[in-house]
């Protein structure tokens, strides 16, 4: 496992669109083991392949549970409305209030090429859906509705 240095969000390699893996094959294990180890040195909940440069549809989270790793994620339904504030290591201490859906089921793969599915309320909703938008180039400051000043974030990205 390696710490990989995080895109900044001025960097226009995050407005890509991230492809699908297609094989799970030991690069694509080591790239979760270097994004879970990332994530948690950053002390983030979640981390998108593209933030590390690699723009496949992976994506790890940690909401205290415990780390979910997850391939070729896809929003099956959601529901409801929650506004919430958020942060992303891409953006280091910017924080803004987004809107997102209080419930997520998401569908993916785990490490092991088995088809799962995720239901995510509250927070695991919110950092499902952030993560999963940077698969398609979307950040989250082109969700923010309000911004927060000088003010740290209860929860990071």
């Amino acid at each position: 496992m390696a710490h990989k240095t995080i895109l900044e969000g001025t960097n226009p390699r995050l407005r890509s669109t991230s492809r699908p893996v297609r094989k799970i094959n030991q690069h694509i294990l080591d790239v979760l083991d270097d994004m879970g180890q990332t994530m948690y040195e950053e002390r983030g909940v979640g981390l998108a392949a593209p933030q590390i440069g690699v723009f496949r549809r992976i994506v790890v989270l940690d909401v205290g549970d415990g780390i979910m790793e997850l391939i070729n994620p896809v929003i099956v339904s959601q529901e409801g409305q929650q506004r919430e504030k958020e942060g992303c290591l891409s953006f280091g201490d910017e924080r803004g209030y987004v809107l997102r859906p209080e419930k997520i089921v998401v569908r993916a793969l785990d490490r092991n090429g088995q088809e799962k599915e995720y239901v995510g309320t509250g927070l695991l909703a919110r950092v499902l859906a952030h993560e999963i938008d940077h698969l398609d180039g979307v950040l989250f400051v082109d969700k923010v509705v309000e911004w927060v000043e000088d003010e740290p974030a209860d929860e990071a990205e």
